[in-house]
């Protein structure tokens, strides 16, 4: 069994910053690719970032020099570190996580979301 389990979200201001983690826990052999994904309230859930094992990253283009995505092999966590966040960026954030469990194959792993709220 592997199990992703998010933190760190809450209610921030405008321009404010909040930091959201990840942990990856179970019977894990490695892990691939950590993503961050977020749903606001009518919209299709969208990528927001993403860390390959080796540490290369990938944003999208709402979120470029603002949001910050890192990963501790050592405790199979994944990081978001948000700055400047807007009313927009408002959602449900998801960590997602491609896994191979011991002795199995590579699978895709869904954390079960955190709230994030950018309002005054």
């Amino acid at each position: 069994q592997v199990q992703l389990v998010e933190s760190g979200g809450g209610l921030v201001q405008p321009g404010g910053s909040l930091k959201l983690s990840c942990a990856a826990s179970g019977s894990i052999f490695s892990i691939g690719t950590m993503d961050w994904y977020r749903q606001a309230p009518g919209k299709q859930r969208e990528l927001v970032a993403g860390i390959s094992a080796g540490g290369s990253t990938n944003y999208a283009d709402s979120v470029k020099g603002r949001f910050t995505i890192s990963r501790d092999n050592a405790k199979n966590t994944v990081y978001l570190q948000m700055n400047s966040l807007k009313p927009e960026d408002t959602a449900i954030y998801y960590c997602h996580a491609n896994i191979r469990v011991v002795a199995g194959t590579l699978r895709s792993y869904w954390g079960q979301g955190t709230q994030v709220t950018v309002s005054s």
